[in-house]
């Protein structure tokens, strides 16, 4: 199945999405969390009881509250991954293989990020992760990493508006 179709198919009934951005943007790739949302503040209009995107830097255990409080239906986290693809390769994980993964750049465990989540809520989570190139400090993603999280913005923008 497609990266669309998957989306696609995540993204089936959705009636309030957030898109949670993660990573640390002075580290070149790492930093495709929070450039994905600054673009997506930039082309898409926020609407609070539908689309709200957060830029959750290197700490996404932050916004565990303001996530709950906003009772969305369906949450996308995206984050630079090591997955041994190719650079600007995008997977999407379901959030029942989680555990089963150790791919994201930072140090929290995913897992228990969508555990604590979800306690008394009751929302649809997966996860984008883009393979980095670079890890080095730098202010922009790299070329492939940077066409990639434009290519996730274009999929998403044709299937939430």
């Amino acid at each position: 199945m497609s990266f669309e179709s998957q989306l696609r198919n995540f993204l089936d009934g959705f009636e309030k999405l957030i898109v949670l951005g993660v990573g640390n943007e002075l580290k070149c790739d790492d930093g495709v969390g929070p450039y994905i949302i600054k673009k997506l503040k930039e082309g898409i209009v926020e609407d609070k009881d539908r689309l709200l995107f957060i830029d959750a830097q290197t700490v996404p255990e932050n916004f565990t509250g303001k996530i709950r409080k906003e009772t969305p239906t369906h949450l996308i986290i995206v984050d630079a991954c090591l997955m041994g693809g190719e650079a600007g390769d995008m997977k999407v994980v379901d959030e029942n293989d989680f555990a089963s993964i150790g791919i994201s750049t930072h140090s929290m465990s995913l897992s228990f990020f969508v555990k604590y989540l979800q306690q008394d809520c009751d929302f649809r989570i997966i996860f984008v992760g883009i393979e980095p190139e670079s890890m080095d400090y730098a202010d922009n993603p790299t070329v492939k990493v940077e066409e990639a999280a434009n290519e996730f913005i274009n999929i998403l923008k044709g299937i939430v508006l």
